[in-house]
């Protein structure tokens, strides 16, 4: 291979800032480096400078990438054509390929690949070169062979990241978005299990929201506690995990032959982690197939990203977030559909004192969501048939701040954060988590209070029974003014004696 200072790359590209900034990166690098705005202007240069690679975008004026790529095979075959392009299609591939391209390159660049990228080439051409010149006509046919098997291999690969890319493009639910990223990691990869978790600053334990099993596959599922210090580790990191062969069982059990787990960030923060698990044959995962998996989760939270542009995004992000709540319900058969008759009381109260339909609309949201911070409850606390200690009573508390947390994470739902969070205040100061009082509640939390404490006292819970209907409507009446807003107790007692609260 030539000396690396003597090498000289031509960059084409009608986009300046991309040619500043790799023009730099390279000269740095010891590299010679010229620059081109279009195809026109490259070969010019080519007329008077002899090139060793050149890297060009496909959308220019006057001349574009794929009429310079046929230029350069007419003029020089030896000079390795690079693509650098944001918009890739199996049409660009394959009129690409027929003009000599010997890789594509996807936008936005990153330069420790575009560099790993050149070394590739440059020592491919020194062999490409070599073989005109020494090797046999057999040596050459075997080499063609193995380049067109590169090449098919690379176009393979294209399709698949096209794929990918449009996958994530259709889907109008943020739950649906989890649920195909899980499904098309058995697609993509040999993993026999898939699943999704929501991991944040809110969620301290990995809880499972989308999961995917290849159909063949009749091994026994793996459980969250088998994997969770691997996935937290990733989720503080932000960094990939990869363990192609689970050799000495130390960090996984056996059953578990390789393993994969990929962070998914939205707007910069941790949102969950994306798992992969062979559990039968020898298929062991590589760095290739982290790498799609990185690619996926990358369209995915994108896809997410922008669902937050649509007017239907509360839909969209509510019914990600209903499902923990429904998953968090089904746990504890006593405390199921607690929070749809929640919000129905809280509605109708809310309905009857005049709320508009704002209002009205944000109650929904908050009142679906308002138990959503126990998924950061360890079960035997929440699952507790006794009293609780004082120490596991604070635990409990905690759940209001972290469901405001876990609604917070997405920016959109403030109101309903506040009133997630002020659900547990009572009127007299005496609640949690700040002790507000009276009008320093927001309104919308009062009501949500007094329907969360009629309905666990009219329901069996794994720690009591249900109460009578005379003493819970005392316990209403009484609390009016201590516990509760009177206003809002006045309005409940009225809707109650008009039998609107039957369940």
């Amino acid at each position: 291979m030539a000396d690396k200072k003597k090498e000289k790359i031509l960059f084409v590209d009608d986009e300046e800032s991309i040619l500043d900034v790799v023009g730099e990166y390279f000269r740095q690098r010891g590299y010679s480096v010229l620059t081109a705005k279009n195809g026109c202007e490259a070969l010019k240069i080519l007329e008077r400078e002899k090139i060793d690679c050149c890297f060009t975008d496909i959308n220019m004026p006057e001349m574009d990438g794929i009429a310079l790529a046929e230029n350069i095979r007419m003029l020089d075959n030896t000079i390795p054509v690079v693509v650098m392009t944001g918009f890739p299609s199996i049409d660009n591939v394959m009129k690409t390929i027929k003009n000599g391209v010997v890789d594509f390159l996807i936008k936005p660049l990153n330069l420790g690949q575009m560099e790993v990228c050149i070394h590739r080439v440059l020592r491919e051409r020194c062999l490409f070169v070599e073989n005109i010149i020494l090797k046999k006509e057999a040596e050459g046919k075997a080499l063609l062979e193995k380049l067109s098997r590169e090449l098919h291999s690379r176009v393979e690969e294209l399709h698949l990241l096209n794929k990918i890319m449009t996958e994530f493009t259709g889907i109008g639910a943020s739950f649906d978005v989890f649920m195909r990223l899980a499904d098309m990691t058995i697609e993509v990869t040999p993993a026999d299990e898939a699943k999704f978790y929501i991991v944040n600053d809110a969620v301290k334990i990995p809880f499972e929201i989308a999961s995917s099993r290849r159909n063949a596959c009749r091994c026994e599922k793996t459980d969250r506690k088998e994997t969770e210090k691997l996935i937290m580790d990733v989720a503080a990191d932000e960094v990939p995990l990869l363990i192609s062969e689970n050799r000495d069982h130390l960090l996984l059990p056996s059953k578990i032959r390789s393993f994969m787990a990929v962070p998914l960030t939205i707007r910069g923060k941790i949102f969950g982690v994306l798992t992969a698990a062979v559990l039968s044959g020898c298929n062991c995962f590589s760095e290739k197939l982290m790498y799609y998996l990185m690619f996926m989760t990358n369209k995915a939270a994108y896809a997410v990203e922008n669902l937050a542009l649509y007017e239907n995004i509360y839909e969209n992000l509510f019914t990600a977030f209903l499902a923990l709540v429904k998953a968090l319900e089904a746990k504890d058969p006593d405390t199921g559909e607690h929070s749809k008759r929640v919000t129905e009381i809280a509605v109708a109260i809310a309905g009857e004192i005049g709320c508009n339909s704002e209002e009205l609309d944000i109650l929904n949201v908050a009142g679906r969501l308002h138990d959503i911070g126990k998924i950061g409850i360890k079960d035997e606390i929440l699952q507790k048939p006794g009293t609780l200690t004082d120490e596991e009573f604070e635990k409990i508390k905690e759940h209001s701040l972290i469901g405001a947390n876990i609604v917070g994470q997405i920016g959109l739902w403030d109101k309903e954060k506040e009133i997630i969070k002020h659900h547990h205040e009572r009127f007299d100061g005496t609640g949690y988590p700040d002790g507000l009082k009276r009008e320093e509640i927001p309104f919308l939390a009062r009501i949500l209070s007094l329907a969360d404490a009629y309905d666990a006292m009219s329901h069996d819970r794994i720690y009591r029974e249900r109460l009578e209907e005379k003493r819970i409507v005392s316990i209403i009446e009484k609390g009016a003014g201590n516990h509760f807003d009177p206003e809002v107790v006045r309005v409940f007692l009225k809707l109650y004696a008009e039998n609107l609260f039957c369940f």
